[in-house]
């Protein structure tokens, strides 16, 4: 994995701003620590930062290539999991290789098929492919956005980059946010709109599209979507079908040139990708498998159950660690070293984000970063398998917004009236609401409750998910580490997203038909564990250091946050048992604590990164 970075100037000649370059693609260092390489050719500047995975001692970026008049230069940030089967192809058709990495692959797929190569791409990806006889870039970026991708058009000039750091780094950026941008962070936030940069200047390149730019301007296309298609198998060929996808995409995704591991929490995701994990290292003969898990310091003193959160992991981790044999690494964070990683978290994303949820795994992927540089998680899959309380509640399905924020009315009242009257927070986050439910592709002769439940696993599936797969890359790429994430396989998302209901929930449970797929797999009392999300702590040293912290901010008078929240409401909060409640604030995870420290993450931002409001 890695970082890129470029723009493209037609009105001058860019090796006079090597300098400009060099400290965009620095900005990417941490995504890509292992090397660094430029490129400049007249009104094309390309950057990149290598973290090394495949093929170590070669497949250096910027990568050239000449076929023909035409000159190519290629950054790519990703993986594509097809090589062989891609080089294999290409070599039939007479094309020579002077590595064994796919970036190699990549490139020459777009010289012999041009846009066309991404119906052939099994991947995750971004990249930008500048042809230099025509003068124009070529773009695009995986099928679900497991990998992002910026880009800005400002004064006649094109820039982009894997995270807006690099971006911003650029001097004709400017930090600025406008109303828009200010109700992504306070309404829609840490969600984003897809395609939405929150900085007035910053796009991103939605996922399943490309872009090129050229002398005409910049044009984007889609060349994936969701396609709703009748479902013809039974509920035993189904579960075999998912079985398949799952496997098949698992051990495409276990190839590596570096150490390799899995994230364990004992529940029914990460441990069937472990148990496939374990299978496939015994048949390739390969070494013991390690497994990494996160908790916190007193998490089983203070431990609470409740409906999302309705049990511990880690009696599951020890149960499925024992019985696949694996070599476990038990990591554990204390509170003031997670209220500590509120900041690196921030600028990890150039946003504010899950507040201790990022923080932690900021931290948790920091230490398995010591270990191994590729790590297999299991994000995704209760988006795509239907997973959430909220898939399963009548009040959430009938609510007419997104079900992870349910608490819209609640958190417009935390703004400044000022704000509030500006930005519109309510009748902008049902506008973006209406937008995701217009794009749902339905079968003719739905029933209402089939539409719901397919409205619902859409929502899920392009407006949720990249919530968590953005905080997965940045957290990871943030301290070098490559995480993947084989239930974001585009095959395995397109097949489940049409399976009924009534056999998505077989036995009446939620994700059903992944437990049943699993069977023989998984031991069984792990199928039928109740489900459990990704752990924070309970530790009520967390809210009372971030209460502290967000006090002394409204404190100061100087903080930029002070004119855009409703300071009086926030202190009476702070000072009320309800801070220590479930406050419904954001998603599965973020409540009363998250609250004050995602608007501790928003003060540094805007004192960080200096963004002017207007």
């Amino acid at each position: 994995m890695c970082g890129i970075t470029g723009w493209i100037n037609w009105q001058k000649d860019l090796t006079q701003d090597s300098t400009i370059l060099e400290n965009m693609t620095e900005t990417l260092s941490e995504r890509g620590p292992d090397a660094s390489g430029t490129w400049i050719s007249g009104s094309c500047a390309l950057g990149h930062r290598r973290l090394s995975v495949i093929d170590p001692e070669n497949g250096s970026q910027p990568m050239i290539r000449t076929a023909g008049d035409d000159r190519y230069a290629l950054v790519y940030n990703g993986e594509l999991y097809n090589t062989l089967e891609l080089r294999k192809e290409l070599e039939s058709r007479e094309h020579t290789f002077q590595t064994s990495c796919d970036t190699e692959v990549l490139l020459v797929s777009y010289i012999e098929w041009g846009p066309a190569c991404l119906d052939r791409f099994n991947g995750i990806f971004a990249f930008a492919i500048w042809n230099e006889r025509e003068q124009h870039l070529f773009m695009a970026r995986d099928r679900l956005g497991v990998k992002p991708l910026f880009y800005a058009e400002v004064n006649g000039m094109f820039l982009f980059g894997s995270e807006p750091k690099a971006i911003l780094a650029h001097p004709a950026i400017e930090p600025v946010v406008r109303a828009e941008g200010l109700a992504e962070i306070f309404i829609v936030g840490p969600a984003r709109t897809p395609g939405h940069g929150v900085y007035s200047q910053l796009s991103e390149l939605r996922p399943g599209h490309c872009l090129v730019y050229d002398h005409n301007g910049s044009h984007i296309s889609v060349y994936w979507k969701l396609e709703a298609i009748p479902h013809e198998d039974d509920v035993d060929a189904t579960a075999a079908k998912v079985r398949e996808l799952l496997q098949d995409t698992l051990e495409r995704q276990l190839v590596s040139d570096v150490p390799i591991g899995t994230l364990l929490s004992g529940g029914l995701d990460s441990s069937a990708l472990t148990a496939l994990a374990v299978l496939y290292n015994h048949r390739m003969g390969k070494g013991t498998l390690d497994t990494f898990s996160v908790d916190y310091v007193d998490n089983d003193k203070y431990f609470t159950a409740n409906t999302f959160q309705p049990n511990a992991d880690s009696p599951w981790i020890k149960r499925m660690s024992e019985h696949l044999g694996t070599k476990h690494h038990w990591i554990q964070f204390d509170t003031p070293e997670v209220v500590d990683a509120l900041l690196p978290a921030m600028k990890a994303r150039d946003l504010p984000g899950m507040a201790d949820v990022d923080a932690s795994l900021y931290l948790f992927c920091q230490e398995i970063k010591k270990e191994i540089t590729v790590a297999v998680s299991g994000e995704a899959a209760d988006e795509i398998f239907g997973g959430y309380p909220w898939f399963h509640r009548e009040e959430a399905l009938n609510a007419g917004t997104f079900p992870w924020s349910l608490a819209s009315n609640w958190r417009a009242d935390l703004l400044s009236p000022e704000i509030h009257d500006w930005i519109e927070p309510l009748p902008y986050i049902g506008d973006r609401y209406s937008q995701a439910v217009a794009e749902v592709p339905h079968l003719d002769g739905e029933t209402e409750q089939q539409r719901k439940m397919r409205t619902m696993s859409y929502l899920n599936i392009t407006r949720f998910m990249p919530t968590l797969l953005d905080r997965k890359d940045r957290m990871s790429m943030g301290v070098g580490l490559e995480v993947r994430v084989p239930f974001c396989d585009h095959r395995l998302v397109q097949y489940v997203w049409n399976i009924p209901w009534e056999i998505k929930a077989a036995g009446d449970r939620e994700k059903g038909i992944l437990r049943k797929a699993l069977h023989g797999i998984v031991p069984d009392d792990v199928i039928t564990r109740k489900k459990s999300p990704y752990p924070k702590t309970h530790n009520p040293n967390y809210l009372t250091a971030v209460k502290r912290w967000f006090l002394e901010i409204v404190d100061d008078p100087s903080s930029p946050l002070l004119p855009l929240i409703n300071v009086k409401k926030l202190r009476e909060l702070a000072a009320s048992d309800e801070a220590k409640s479930n406050i419904p604030w954001f998603g599965q995870l973020m409540s009363g604590p998250q609250l004050f420290a995602y608007l501790i993450q928003v003060d540094a931002w805007l004192r960080q990164y200096k963004v002017s409001i207007r």
